[in-house]
């Protein structure tokens, strides 16, 4: 389909970001890429997201878009094929509330988890497994959280199949434990196979990288 005058301003390694470019990739719809450099922001950037000053951001015409599940809501609704919601309020519902949560605690606590060490680490890996575990369950006897295709928690959580492997790497730590949570290893899997995916990963050499650098800014601003 004709991008219709749609830009995505992203950072290459924002987890957060490539899940904007996965739904546009999964609906068909192209799109301009604009590469924003998040530790010099320019002013396209700060114009268009001058409350949080950060990507991504979905330009369609002469609207911007802030917030990477809030733009995933508006590219479903905007572009009617392959649906990421379902039609049944009640299943909306549980993907936004999983979406969020895991933002919250999943996704921030296995970053904290390995940034941080001691008594406080230990708290937030075992806060981001309780979440991971309970995705187990929501997950069980289906091949994506939205059934036979991907769908917006799919999505939500599609950091998990190739960011956080390298945090847990970096981090000496285990959030997935395979044994506990086979359903979400088999998702794993589904998830990195599928064509709008796979040939739409960030590079791995620069994931790792990127998280030492964050690593060690932040243990410069401890000690600092």
């Amino acid at each position: 389909m004709g991008n219709q005058d749609v830009k995505v301003l992203n950072f290459l390694l924002s987890p957060v970001g490539r899940r904007v470019e996965w739904a546009l990739k999964l609906k068909g719809v192209d799109y301009e890429y604009i590469e924003e450099d998040i530790f010099n922001k320019s002013n396209l950037l700060l114009e268009l997201n001058p409350v949080h000053k950060k990507v991504p951001v979905l330009v369609h015409g002469k609207k911007s878009i802030a917030e990477s599940l809030i733009i995933l809501e508006y590219i479903d609704e905007t572009w009617k094929q392959y649906p990421l919601l379902s039609r049944h309020p009640y299943e909306r519902s549980r993907a936004r509330f999983w979406a969020k949560l895991s933002d919250e605690k999943l996704a921030l606590g296995s970053w904290r988890a390995m940034v941080r060490k001691g008594e406080e680490g230990e708290k937030y890996l075992k806060e981001a497994k309780e979440v991971m575990e309970k995705l187990e369950e929501e997950i069980n006897g289906k091949k994506f959280f939205g059934g036979n295709n991907i769908g917006y928690l799919d999505l939500a959580l599609g950091w998990i199949t190739c960011w956080l492997p390298i945090w847990e790497e970096i981090g000496s730590m285990q959030v997935l434990n395979p044994l506990k949570c086979p359903s979400i290893s088999s998702w794993k899997i589904n998830f990195l196979n599928h064509l709008a995916i796979k040939d739409n990963l960030p590079p791995k050499d620069k994931m790792i990288a990127y998280c030492h650098r964050r690593i060690e800014e932040f243990s410069s601003t401890c000690h600092g």
